[in-house]
């Protein structure tokens, strides 16, 4: 009997949608090459009312499967959506694109990840497919939709009890500062304070965006002088930003620095989109890795987790830590890519290509860094409440040497374990689409302060 299949393609249209477009095209193509029955809207679908108007059709008789295409990054909101109005079997398909060292124009793996971690933690279990339209194997889709499962690393694992008492003594005293809340449809930004006081002694304050803004319009122009001046010197082009912009995004890191230090927070979260583009005027990107390099983490999009993950790796490193997103895997090459729009301190740049400052590939605002990443030993980890339940995720990998790979800060990674099977992990574990690691290996330590603190541990490597 010849199944029936629910296809619904998503999309942002702050990333490339006519490219986006072609490769909706394209995986439609190939879709309608199987012995199956396609039901769905075949346009790319922007916000949740395409999708309600979808629904009908979705509806109008029951499906073997809802197969989402994550054509580029969106948050959860549609996708959970989808998975509690149709009842079936739920695939997610995302794209990877070529690492041209220029914008990055789909980001769909992270959409897959973010939309992986909202269902699973919510009960639903999914499949999901990450390759082209023309050489992903779709024969899966028609058989139940098998995939790898990921079994997590096994065996007996070093301890470092030093190390992990640092750990454990240095979370007493962690204060983060949290401005804003995580935009809607982060699932994985989602954090209770009194979950995270008792679970570590670390301690969550949050406050209004606005006041930030209300701070940096504040600063005295002849300190936000001063910083274009220094900035000048640790950076090549910072005079090719556009003015207004970047002395607001100058104004923000004297702001951001000044209300870390008022309210001796130890790391902050940052509400880092829209408004900082629709109301202020200035990407926060820059401002916060100057304030990661001063040795206070930052994490974006108001992420409580993953900065109190950079917290716990800065604990054990002389060098300030990176929070980013996993954006491509290509089994090809055997390699992964970490990326932010441009939040890296600049101690992680490669010091062969040196610090270069840009303006955001969506937004087009400065200020943020451009650079690729150094090689190098790193440690991975995530605090994550990823399935329902805090575990501490850890791998291992070395940066390699490479030119960036999008737009922003980025670094291609290759893990002590083939780079699908580590895809396996984050998606089969429902991972966040938010990581922290630094240079150097601090598994044992890590291990060692998740045993004192009664989380588990899931080894990715």
């Amino acid at each position: 009997m010849t199944a029936t299949i629910g296809v619904v393609a998503l999309g942002r249209n702050t990333f490339d949608v006519p490219f986006a477009e072609e490769i909706t095209k394209a995986a439609f193509a190939r879709l309608d090459d199987l012995d199956v029955k396609i039901v769905g809207p075949r346009e790319l679908l922007f916000d949740a009312d395409a999708v309600l108007a979808a629904l009908p059709a979705l509806k109008a008789q029951p499906l073997d499967l809802l197969l989402l295409l994550q054509v580029t990054f969106t948050d959860a909101t549609m996708t959970v959506a989808l998975a509690d109005e149709i009842d079936a079997p739920v695939a997610l398909w995302g794209f990877p694109e070529p690492r041209t060292g220029e914008r990055l124009r789909l980001n769909s793996l992270c959409g897959i990840n973010l939309a992986a971690h909202a269902l699973r933690r919510g009960g639903t279990d999914i499949k999901y497919l990450f390759g082209a339209p023309d050489t992903t194997d779709l024969t899966a889709l028609t058989s139940g939709v098998s995939a790898s499962e990921f079994v997590p690393a096994s065996g007996t694992r070093e301890m470092d009890e030093t190390g992990g008492a640092k750990v454990v003594e240095a979370l007493k005293k962690v204060r983060i500062g949290v401005f804003g809340q995580h935009p809607d449809g982060f699932h994985t930004c989602e954090y209770d304070p009194a979950q995270i006081s008792a679970m570590t002694g670390a301690t969550v304050e949050a406050h209004a965006l606005p006041g930030v803004f209300d701070r940096a319009r504040g600063i005295d122009a002849d300190r936000v002088a001063d910083i274009h001046a220094k900035t000048d010197k640790r950076v090549a082009n910072l005079a090719d930003m556009e003015p207004e912009a970047l002395d607001k995004g100058l104004r923000v890191y004297a702001a951001l620095s000044d209300l870390a230090k008022e309210g001796a927070y130890t790391g902050l979260a940052v509400r880092c989109w829209p408004e900082f583009f629709t109301d202020y005027g200035c990407a926060a990107c820059g401002a916060m890795a100057m304030i990661s390099g001063d040795g206070i983490p930052c994490a974006c999009e108001a992420d409580v987790f993953g900065n109190l993950s950079s917290q716990i790796l800065q604990s054990l490193t002389d060098e300030p830590v990176f929070l980013a997103d996993l954006v491509d895997i290509d089994t090809n090459d055997d390699t992964g890519v970490f990326w932010h729009c441009g939040l890296a301190p600049d101690t992680m740049a490669d010091p062969d290509a040196g610090v270069r400052v840009g303006i955001h590939s969506n937004r087009k605002k400065p200020l943020l860094h451009e650079f690729p990443l150094k090689p190098g030993r790193i440690t991975v980890a995530r605090l994550s409440q990823s399935r329902g339940e805090v575990r501490m995720i850890l791998a291992g990998g070395e940066m390699i040497k490479r030119p960036n790979s999008f737009s922003g800060t980025s670094g291609v990674a290759r893990f002590d374990r083939p780079a699908s099977e580590i895809l396996d992990g984050v998606m089969g574990e429902g991972l966040e689409h938010h990581y922290s690691f630094a240079y150097g290996e601090f598994r044992p330590a890590l291990r060692a302060a998740a045993r004192s603190l009664n989380i588990p541990v899931v080894e990715l490597t």
